[in-house]
């Protein structure tokens, strides 16, 4: 009989959150992983009494009351709301795009004004494509203008992809952007979704709740010892790269990764928002978080006399890179649907994470796909 009902690689929040259910229904875990600390992507290190977002910015939103209410069960959420704000040549602009966008762009202060400038920009970018002889979009740049014009693709969207993908949006297929939500009202609230905000006292206290009383070890590689590791569970479920677990039986899947370049600068206020995107393509990063504006607000910011920033940078992704967002494109979808095809056959091994399921994830849809696991698990 083996030692533990699961063996659980990886503790970000799919591996926690399956631990934290297997543990419910009395199942004994194991969590490992290589890391030298648990929670994945979301772990938070504390610098200067701020929760820094190590991994790069996290926030939670979702409309599952279900999921809202479980995640509160184990930490209070705050109600921080992302209202991100975009910086081309100095300028500052609003996003998503919305009312007080269109205004910054052209001093529109009606929706009806709004929408003729959107819908004479959009007739502009699609004569301009028919001239040159072409009926649909052909690139990510003619999308883009067809969808949005010329003024919002040139100052929001053309030089921060560029830096996203490292390519120019003339290279890039159409679609990447199948549709550029526009909205007619004064709204800056990024999300649509009826819940959000940050766990109060950082991400750790959510994978602290998920895993208490679940024995844990970090600095530890599943594939260092892996004939050990598979010998003393009955279950396996893995979070790690899909193609690693098959040994690359078909080759590497590519991934897009991002750097972080971290500050501590001496003043308690930065730039008065949690972030900025840099939109222009002559600023080699794509955004600055400042992250106590994630967890501090009003007088709390002055409160903490120090703030701390990072400078994400876009980077193509090589060996020993973290591995961020996975390349959904034609050859890596159908080496993807290879190694699933291998991983739908196993009976003992539970697939599960961006990693695992090469796709990008939310933080709610982890939880809800682990959720749902469990309701139809007996």
């Amino acid at each position: 009989m083996n030692k533990y009902d699961y063996l659980i690689v990886g503790s970000g929040l799919f591996g926690a959150t399956f631990a934290y259910f297997a543990k419910k229904r009395g199942k004994k875990c194991l969590v490992i992983d290589k890391r030298p600390h648990l929670g994945g992507n979301v772990y938070c290190e504390n610098v200067e009494g701020i929760n820094v977002h190590k991994y790069g910015a996290h926030i939670f939103h979702t409309s599952n009351k279900d999921v809202w209410n479980f995640v509160n069960s184990i930490v209070e959420f705050n109600r921080y709301t992302n209202s991100p704000v975009a910086n081309y040549q100095g300028k500052l602009y609003n996003l998503p795009f919305n009312m007080n966008t269109f205004y910054q762009m052209w001093g529109v202060t009606t929706p009806e004004e709004a929408q003729a400038k959107i819908d004479e920009q959009r007739a502009e970018a699609v004569a301009r494509m028919k001239a040159d002889g072409a009926a649909e979009p052909r690139n990510l740049e003619e999308q883009a203008q067809v969808l949005i014009g010329k003024d919002i693709y040139e100052r929001l969207i053309k030089g921060y992809t560029e830096k996203q993908w490292g390519r120019k949006c003339a290279d890039l297929p159409a679609f990447i952007i199948k549709r550029l939500p526009v909205r007619l009202v004064f709204d800056n609230n990024y999300f649509n979704d009826k819940y959000q905000g940050i766990p109060i006292g950082g991400y750790n206290k959510l994978i602290d709740g998920l895993l208490s009383g679940i024995e844990a070890k970090t600095n530890t590689d599943f594939f260092d010892n892996r004939r050990y590791w598979e010998s003393i569970a009955d279950k396996i479920v893995f979070t790690g790269k899909i193609d690693e677990f098959y040994c690359y039986r078909f080759g590497k899947l590519n991934y897009r990764t991002v750097r972080f370049e971290q500050e501590i600068i001496d003043k308690p206020n930065y730039q008065g928002n949690a972030v900025i995107n840099y939109t222009e393509r002559e600023i080699p990063y794509t955004r600055v978080i400042e992250h106590k504006h994630f967890e501090m607000f009003g007088q709390a910011v002055y409160d903490c006399p120090k703030t701390v920033i990072s400078k994400e940078y876009s980077t193509e992704w090589q060996d020993g890179m973290e591995p961020y967002y996975p390349v959904n494109d034609g050859v890596n979808t159908a080496l993807y649907a290879k190694y699933k095809e291998l991983a739908d056959k196993e009976g003992n091994v539970i697939f599960g994470g961006r990693l695992a399921e090469y796709r990008y994830y939310d933080m709610a849809p982890v939880i809800e796909k682990v959720m749902g696991l469990f309701s139809n698990r007996k």
